[in-house]
């Protein structure tokens, strides 16, 4: 009994599988563009902040595109 209740939750696995994929496959022929947009990397303030003393952590949290909150 516990092989047919796992072949059936395999088989459901699978459908959902090929609907996130088909939705996704719709999306991007529509033109959406999927994941977080491309982030621009300023190095050359990046070493002035770490030339003037700061640390790693404030320079992420001054730089970051998606802050929390």
């Amino acid at each position: 009994m516990f092989q047919i209740i796992s072949a059936m939750a395999e088989f459901e696995h699978s459908l959902i599988q090929e609907r996130v994929r088909a939705g996704l496959r719709n999306a991007k022929l529509k033109g959406k563009t999927l994941g977080r947009p491309p982030f621009a990397l300023d190095s050359g303030r990046i070493a002035r902040l770490r030339a003037s003393g700061a640390s790693i952590r404030p320079i992420s949290a001054q730089l970051d595109p998606y802050p929390k909150g």
